[in-house]
């Protein structure tokens, strides 16, 4: 594809509104431009407007499993943008436009170079599976550098039942806020002044993102629930805060709270040692386009990496390598035209070398 193809993709992509929602428009959009090049694909709907998108080139063994997603954050404040944010524009060598780096850049690459590859049939033995999914990611856009660990991410909900009173006879009902928030105080004493550590991924973090109670200033609450996102360290890991969190929550209900702890999304943290093979050729090829060394870093974002390579051990070859910035997110979200494009070389040299070695 020459680069004005390349850059005409992913224009179309940016231009789809898959805004945490309608990622089958980017699925049947993929899907089509696959089978133009000869590549067949399937569907995989979750509903009428969300779908992953599966598609494979070659034959056997070794697999290379490349993944990326198809939905996009909100775009915000629109009076906040200089451009449109779904109409990719480019200014002096950035492309402007929601998704533009986190990550339909990485995605139209990856395609991009699945195409390259199968068109001129440069695999000569070995498959290239791509999954295009409508949730979280592993190609999470780390620009010039090679992610190797991430730090893993649980949601929780606890509930108070109280009973519901009128404010003037307090003695009648039981405020469900106080003991949530007396457990909330000694969560986050329990959480935050721990001396656990990575020195690659840092401290856990521990934080109560939403909380309600009450429905009227002159009522006592009947319930209240909070809602927290912690997110993990392999020295404090998942199943050492789930347990932690449950003996606080029974010694609050111990002293008469009625609390009830759901912990309705639970990933794991990622770290590999970075040194397989398959990191090398990324690096080695990915220096070649950056004309600089790539380095291995660990990253703040939570991907599918915890569900597809959680017990695969730390010399897995792994690596989290795509277009991007620190834009993801904001407004006048942005990716360098130039990288884009040397993504596409980038990752069709390290299919090719990896699967042909």
């Amino acid at each position: 594809m020459t680069d004005t193809e390349e850059l005409k993709i992913l224009s179309d992509l940016v231009a789809i509104k898959s805004v945490n929602d309608n990622e089958i428009l980017v699925a049947k959009y993929l899907q089509k431009l696959l089978g133009e090049h000869g590549i067949s694909s399937r569907l995989l709907e979750y509903s009428t407007t969300r779908a992953d998108l599966f598609a494979e080139i070659g034959t056997g063994h070794p697999i290379l499993a490349i993944s990326g997603h198809m939905d996009v954050v909100s775009p915000g404040e629109l009076d906040q943008w200089h451009t449109d944010p779904f109409k990719l524009t480019n200014k002096d060598g950035k492309l402007y436009g929601r998704g533009a780096t986190d990550m339909k850049s990485g995605l139209a690459a990856l395609v991009i170079a699945m195409i390259n590859i199968h068109e001129h049939h440069l695999i000569k033995h070995g498959s290239i599976r791509l999954l295009a999914t409508f949730g979280e990611e592993v190609g999470e856009p780390s620009g010039y550098s090679i992610a190797i660990a991430h730090k893993g991410s649980m949601d929780i909900k606890l509930t108070s039942q109280g009973k519901e009173a009128h404010n003037s006879m307090p003695e009648k009902g039981y405020n469900a806020i106080d003991p949530l928030m007396d457990l909330l105080v000694k969560a986050n004493k329990a959480f935050r002044e721990t001396d656990k550590n990575n020195p690659d991924l840092g401290k856990l973090t521990f934080n109560t993102t939403v909380f309600t109670g009450g429905e009227q200033v002159n009522m006592i609450p009947g319930e209240a629930t909070a809602q927290i996102n912690v997110r993990t360290i392999p020295e404090f890991n998942n199943s050492l805060v789930e347990k932690k969190l449950t003996e606080l929550v029974k010694a609050e209900n111990a002293q008469g709270a009625k609390i009830k702890m759901d912990i309705y999304m639970s990933e794991p943290s990622i770290k590999t040692d970075g040194k397989s093979e398959f990191v090398k050729l990324a690096q080695k090829i990915g220096a070649k386009y950056a004309e600089k060394p790539i380095p291995t870093v660990a990253i703040k974002p939570v991907t599918d990496a915890s569900n597809l390579i959680a017990d695969k051990g730390p010399s897995y070859p792994f690596a989290m390598f795509g277009p991007g910035n620190d834009t993801p997110h904001q407004v006048n979200e942005y990716v360098d035209e130039k990288m884009y494009l040397n993504f596409v070389k980038i990752y069709t040299e390290l299919f090719v070398a990896y699967l042909n070695k």
